[in-house]
């Protein structure tokens, strides 16, 4: 039965399942398991890292159908772990929604308009009603219901018997499977190994699965993280209340030192616990200063705004803060932005000014640019009065002592309290930068880095924090450093800090659709702002205290701070998620906690270094990037067993980056055996656009064992079959119901399937792997490895057909043809990306086609319907303008403009030469389009879907 080495996930993935399931974790928002601890770039979804796991240590059997219904049993992904994860209550509504109108009758009545229960349903009538739709729903629906599976203990003894039955074991819970699989497999507990662990997901979950686990990276704040995930999260019952504990007593110190400089209360005793500041320049026109903000809208539920309003003795603005403002007022505070588009625009004289021209930059006659602002110095946390750009506060949140909240234009005590904390900072700032508590470290030079200094001046760290915040922090670290005995309360203290900063600095946007400033890295970048908000220590509370529950982890575990090419522990299975062509730059950007870590940092870990190490970083996308990848997955190879298994994780669509992957993992050793998308990402603004994708390749690899030379003419042929092969297998295996697959997957499978083919011969004909990797390409030109890649897409094309075509009738169309039908698979899939068009073109090999789109916007393209098209462009020199598809389209026009079907079809007959011939091709066609009339996400079709059923008769009968 399981008579070969091959893994579940070389054969088979349920994708769609597990991208549901990531999406949920990912919706979690910080009610994940591992963004409590911390701030983190791309962290993996736990579930997708489970799978993976388990999809690499669980064998392929020669039965695959009950292969896959044990993996899913095993993640409680079948029905009956979907049932003991249900958490929730099915509300009656949706519960009457889903019985036949008998059932109905039986378990409901109509009370006073009202559907209710019928009185005298007992217990146990509502829970079968449960269950019995429950099972009813997709499992989209079910999910809504349930915990994520990462949250479940264990699965009862009957559902470990089946599993044990298939598998040949005799577990009882996933760390006892674990180790017998791993033991059958690799002859002991296997070690799982992440030479990037970034945020800690891979050795997290793998040491709460039962695998033995290494864990590195180059990076102290991601080794941070992942200490901690493991040893924090990994305590006991009582280490964890005891860490509760310390952090709410440093809270209560703070709090008492606070109150006691008297700088967050005011005269009635309300205190405050948010701040709004904002930026203000000289407009070069009229002189005047003006505060600085896109909007000056504060609160949208308590219709709060603020309001300029002219001082001519001091040629500057008074703001006032209104509360329960009239919807003309929020509009026009919403309209009456003082910075639009990169520029100034002055309320007094109506001038609109370049910010980069009020910074003084210049470009000098080489091109290049001399940035006008001075650099701040070392002993600066704020502005020089003759500096562009001031810092005002304008808007302060008080509470009651009740929890009311109100908005307020500070007063002159309250501006009084702001001097002071400068005073505070002043007398301390010397003394906490020499200890650590606050930064004191320069910024360095970077491409996200920079803009701190062209855009504000600022060069060291601690200048994108203000007065307040460096004090708030660095009372936090004063007293973190007083009271902390142990390990762990430093490193949960510097978590908590490191929280703080990231929800509380000068980057920290003020929301006022929820009232809240938000997390500096809302998205992958150091954005300056205009306005900011502040949070007071009041309001901290909720950023400090870290949510900790104890997670099962009790294996063997090492992790260290180092270079992935220096590496010399044995991992039986390497799991990594590479820093992949710049997608992030997660060595600058840590560098913004690394500043308040560093001397904490190295007394709690002296064997650590406290660098991000941007030297050694593995960054750019060029011929040094490619050698970099090369040195790190050769080690791994070769710090692996020869039937070690391998997973890079990476988000690329993009052929040119598949081709230098697969030259990097070639060159490596490494051969290709399987590849899978999954949809990890939730919408987010900020990420990069192109071919930054919201999903996540899993590439499964292992040695590369063949002495084998391949030459081309052998090569496509045996591609071709591979890829075919590939899809037929996940056809044959797909869920009828709630299908794991979709196009992008079978394309997903051509890549792989090349780079299957590829990766298995040591040397194909004159392909030269250094010199591939060392040769820079121009813009469209194509490396002899991408014309094999791009060749198996097309394969996949051809071979991918729409539901309502046979084979022949498919390949009989044009590539235009083609790739207009496929393209309204797009649109059924809700797919409206002008990528996935792209990607549609390449794939059929069609130059030219913007004229077939009804819209070219991002998030919104689409093709044009028959009524679009009119019948314009018909006959001309374009390849889709003499088609078939052409002709039907412009027959259905015909027949709904004449609200006749028989105009149509005599379109067709007076303008098809050999129409007889074609007739079923046409119906099929037809029949394709009606059935776009039932598409929820294809309303624009209605009137054609509806022309296309009727015309297909028509057709389909006539001269019978």
């Amino acid at each position: 039965m399981f008579g070969c080495d091959t893994s579940f996930i070389e054969v088979q993935f349920p994708v769609s399942k597990v991208s549901k399931e990531s999406y949920k974790e990912r919706k979690a928002g910080s009610g994940q398991t591992l963004t409590g601890l911390g701030k983190w770039w791309g962290r993996k979804p736990l579930i997708l890292v489970r799978a993976a796991l388990l999809g690499l240590l669980m064998p392929a059997s020669d039965n695959p159908k009950k292969d896959m219904e044990i993996f899913l049993k095993i993640l409680t992904m079948d029905e009956e772990g979907l049932w003991l994860r249900k958490k929730q209550s099915i509300p009656a509504a949706v519960i009457y929604e889903n019985l036949s109108e008998e059932e109905r009758q039986r378990y409901f009545e109509d009370a006073n308009g009202k559907i209710a229960y019928k009185k005298g349903i007992t217990k146990e009538d509502r829970e079968k009603l449960q269950k019995l739709v429950f099972n009813r729903l997709s499992y989209d629906e079910k999910l809504k219901y349930c915990l994520r599976p990462e949250e479940i203990d264990n699965l009862p003894e009957s559902e470990w018997q089946v599993i044990n039955e298939h598998l040949g074991t005799n577990a009882k819970s996933l760390q006892e499977l674990v180790h017998q699989l791993g033991k059958k497999r690799f002859g002991k507990v296997p070690v799982v190994g992440d030479c990037f662990c970034g945020g800690g997901s891979v050795p997290f979950e793998a040491a709460r699965m039962g695998f033995d686990v290494y864990a590195s990276d180059l990076n102290p704040i991601a080794m941070l993280l992942t200490w901690a995930s493991l040893n924090i999260l990994g305590s006991s019952e009582e280490e964890i209340e005891s860490l509760k504990k310390f952090q709410k007593k440093i809270f209560e110190l703070a709090d008492k030192q606070i109150t006691e400089w008297g700088i967050e209360h005011n005269e009635q005793g309300h205190r405050a616990n948010a701040y709004l500041y904002c930026n203000e320049t000289i407009c070069p026109e009229c002189g005047w200063r003006v505060p600085l903000a896109p909007s000056w809208v504060i609160g949208k539920g308590t219709k709060t705004v603020a309001i300029l309003k002219e001082n001519p003795q001091t040629k500057s603005f008074d703001i006032e803060i209104k509360p329960n403002a009239t919807d003309k007022e929020m509009e026009l505070a919403q309209r009456m932005a003082t910075v639009s588009d990169s520029s100034l625009v002055c309320p007094h004289c109506k001038v609109s000014t370049p910010i980069a021209a009020i910074r003084k930059d210049r470009i000098m006659e080489d091109g290049s640019v001399e940035y006008g602002l001075r650099r701040w110095e070392a002993h600066e946390f704020v502005p020089r009065p003759d500096d562009v750009f001031q810092e005002r506060l304008y808007c302060i949140r008080y509470e009651t002592q009740d929890g009311k909240r109100y908005y307020t234009a500070p007063t002159q005590e309250d501006l009084e309290r702001e001097e002071k904390v400068v005073d505070l900072l002043k007398e301390r700032f010397n003394k906490w930068q020499e200890k650590g508590y606050i930064p004191s470290s320069i910024i360095e030079e970077g491409e996200e880095t920079s803009r701190l200094y062209r855009e504000r001046g600022w060069a060291y760290w601690h200048q994108l924090f203000n007065p307040r915040q460096l004090l708030i922090h660095g009372l936090l670290m004063e007293l973190i450093d007083r009271h902390a005995k142990t390990k762990k309360e430093k490193v949960v203290g510097l978590l908590g800090v490191n929280k703080c900063c990231d929800w509380n600095s000068k980057l920290s946007r003020w929301h006022s659709g929820r009232d809240e400033s938000e997390q500096t890295y809302y998205n992958q970048a150091l954005n300056t702002l205009y306005n900011y908000g502040t949070k007071s220590l009041f309001l901290l509370r909720n950023n400090w205290i870290l949510y900790l529950r104890k997670r099962l982890i009790n294996p063997e575990f090492l992790h260290m701070v180092k270079d992935a090419r220096q590496i010399t522990n044995q991992s039986d299975i390497w799991l990594t998620d590479p820093p992949y062509a710049d997608a992030i730059n997660y060595h600058e950007l840590s560098e913004f906690f690394l500043a308040w870590d560093k001397k904490m940092l190295l007394d709690i870990f002296p064997d650590w270094y406290a660098d991000s190490k941007r030297a050694l970083a593995i960054k750019g996308t060029g011929e040094s990037f490619k050698h970099s990848m090369v040195e790190v997955y050769r080690n791994l190879a070769e710090h692996m067993p020869d039937n070690g298994l391998q997973i890079i994780m990476f988000t690329h669509q993009n052929v040119s980056v598949w081709a230098d992957l697969a030259l990097i993992l070639w060159a490596a050793g490494l051969r290709v055996t399987a590849a899978w998308n999954i949809a990890t990402e939730t919408d987010a603004s900020g990420i990069k656009q192109g071919n930054y994708v919201k999903g996540t390749v899993l590439l499964v690899l292992r040695k590369q064992t063949s002495e084998e030379t391949a030459y081309l003419d052998e090569l496509y042929p045996e591609i071709e079959s591979e890829v075919q092969r590939q899809i037929d297998i996940m056809r044959e295996l797909d869920d009828k119901e709630d299908p794991n697959f979709s196009d992008t997957d079978y394309l997903l499978a051509a890549y792989a399937a090349s780079l299957k083919v590829l990766t298995s011969y040591r040397k194909i004909e004159d392909i030269d792997i250094q010199y591939e990797l060392s040769k820079t390409r121009q813009p469209g030109e194509e490396s002899p490895i991408e014309k094999i890649i791009n060749e198996a897409v097309k394969i996949a094309y051809d071979y991918i057909i729409p539901k309502g075509f046979d084979s022949y009738t498919w390949k009989m169309l044009t590539p235009e043809e083609r790739f207009y039908i496929k393209g309204l698979d797009l649109e059924k899939d809700g797919i409206y990306q002008l990528g996935a068009y792209q990607e549609l073109a390449k794939g059929f090999g069609v130059r030219e086609y913007s004229y077939l789109l009804a819209s070219t916007r991002a998030n919104k393209a689409r093709l044009k319907t028959a009524l679009e098209f009119g019948m314009r462009g018909l006959g001309t020199s374009d390849k889709f303008s003499n088609t078939l598809v052409r002709n039907i389209l412009a027959a259905l026009h015909q027949a709904i403009k004449a609200e006749d079907t028989t105009k149509g079809r005599n379109w067709l007959k007076n303008e098809l030469p050999n129409y007889w011939d074609q007739r079923n091709t046409i119906v099929d066609i037809l029949e394709y389009i009606s059935a776009l009339g039932n598409i929820e996400t294809m309303p624009h079709w209605k009137e054609e879907a509806k022309y296309a059923g009727l015309l297909a008769e028509l057709v389909r009968n006539d001269g019978v």
